[in-house]
């Protein structure tokens, strides 16, 4: 007889104080947002769950999610924008409060003294709700798509929590990442940012196909949905994230006095030798690399700083004691 596939009930691998290390509990999710109902069915292991090949299950399994944990009570993004696996999005933000805890005695700080600098904060504006929730944090999110501006703004006016946390502003400069976003006298004590991960649309496409085919989809039409959703600009750009993030550090340079830690996620690992060096030419005082794990998939941050340690101990007791 074979054996039932069963499902641990806690996903071990998320960060300590992650909200979603358990297993959904859609009976609360749908008590939370009843329009999620319909979505929810059992699965080829005869468990609970939504399919998450389809784009509209996982919108409204988002929109749950952000209600029930996070008090967002008004959430929408455009057609095709990218809809994120918030527990993933949730481990980023935890690893960036534990690297912020270093250098201020193991504690995290929190409260609306610490600046946060969102790189291309999107539709979704997911990093904001999150940190606002988890550690009252103040965000500042950059983007030069401006649809994607403008949901951002309309999630931030819907909901009371965010409207005093939240600024956004344009990047009308194509080119530039870092640049005209950074005032001369402002500061920030982190950045982070989800960059295009894919150098062509065709790498962004072969990438869907194997997702939606671990999904259990099969064979996959040549142009797949993407049940996470994503634009162009949000999926690829050219030279990939190592072209994208190698700009970035390079930019830094010139905003070491303004930011405590420069981050960014990194998919591939074959990104990261290019970038040390990229940082040791930079003069990086200190370079970390903080592995993440959510499921199957392992994922990663690079985080780089032109403080020492003792610049970081001054920075943190100036700015949140």
């Amino acid at each position: 007889m074979e054996k039932k596939k069963t499902f641990p009930q806690q996903k071990n691998h998320l960060h300590p104080r992650n909200r979603h290390r358990s297993r959904y509990d859609f009976t609360a999710l749908i008590a939370s947002l009843p329009a999620l109902e319909p979505f929810v069915k059992p699965n080829a292991w005869d468990d609970i769950s939504v399919d998450f090949a389809d784009p509209n299950a996982v919108k409204m399994l988002n929109r749950a999610l952000l209600k029930h944990y996070y008090g967002i009570e008004h959430w929408d993004i455009p057609a095709n924008y990218l809809c994120p696996p918030i527990p993933g999005r949730a481990d980023y933000l935890h690893y960036l409060a534990d690297l912020l805890a270093e250098s201020n005695g193991g504690e995290i700080p929190t409260g609306k003294g610490v600046a946060v600098l969102d790189i291309g904060i999107g539709a979704n504006c997911i990093y904001p709700i999150i940190g606002q929730r988890e550690y009252g944090w103040r965000f500042t999110g950059t983007e030069n798509d401006p649809l994607s501006l403008n949901a951002a703004k309309m999630i931030v006016s819907m909901n009371p929590t965010l409207k005093n946390s939240v600024r956004l502003r344009q990047q009308k400069d194509s080119n530039a990442i870092l640049d005209g976003m950074i005032s001369i006298a402002e500061r920030f004590d982190v950045t982070l940012c989800n960059p295009p991960f894919h150098a062509s649309e065709e790498e962004a496409i072969a990438s869907t196909r194997r997702k939606l085919h671990k999904l259990g989809k099969g064979e996959v039409a040549a142009k797949p949905v993407q049940n996470f959703g994503g634009k162009s600009s949000e999926l690829w750009c050219e030279g990939g994230e190592l072209a994208f993030v190698g700009k970035m550090v390079a930019e830094s340079v010139g905003k070491s006095k303004n930011c405590l830690w420069f981050t960014s996620l990194i998919s591939k690992h074959t990104t990261l030798p290019p970038l040390y060096e990229a940082l040791k030419q930079a003069g990086a005082a200190d370079v970390r690399t903080v592995e993440m794990a959510q499921g199957q998939k392992i994922s990663r941050f690079i985080a780089w700083t032109f403080h020492d340690a003792q610049q970081r101990a001054q920075w943190a007791a100036e700015r949140w004691h």
